[in-house]
């Protein structure tokens, strides 16, 4: 069973960045997640095996940029010009699936405790 860390969370003021890091024992495509009070999860970001292949949500395109480090085995979500909606836990993903980006939930097999970005208007 893999186990994910995740890091970086916090409290941010509208319009400003924060980046998330996730760190893994071995290398998986990796994605990002997070569900807001009383909503569904939702992708947010992911990255393929490689590192050559990313996907963003429109929700957040523009703002959002994800990057490995496969030395380290670690994945990092850099977020700017934060909202107040975007507020919500952020869930690190891990799937044994190669080849592609996932944006689907139900294609990772880990799944990161969670943390808590909060944005203030």
């Amino acid at each position: 069973q893999e186990r994910l860390v995740e890091s970086g969370g916090g409290l941010v003021q509208a319009g400003g960045s924060l980046t998330l890091s996730c760190a893994a024992s071995a290398r998986y495509a990796m994605g990002w997640f997070r569900q807001a009070p009383g909503k569904k999860r939702e992708f947010v970001a992911a990255i393929s095996w490689s590192g050559g292949n990313q996907d963003v949500a429109p929700t957040v395109k523009g703002r959002v940029t994800i990057a490995r480090d496969n030395a380290k085995n670690t994945v990092a979500l850099q977020m700017t010009m934060l909202k107040p909606e975007d507020t919500a836990v952020y869930y690190c993903a891990a799937s044994l699936i190669l080849g592609r980006v996932l944006t689907n939930e139900r294609e990772y097999n880990y799944w990161g405790q969670g943390t808590q970005v909060t944005v203030s208007s």
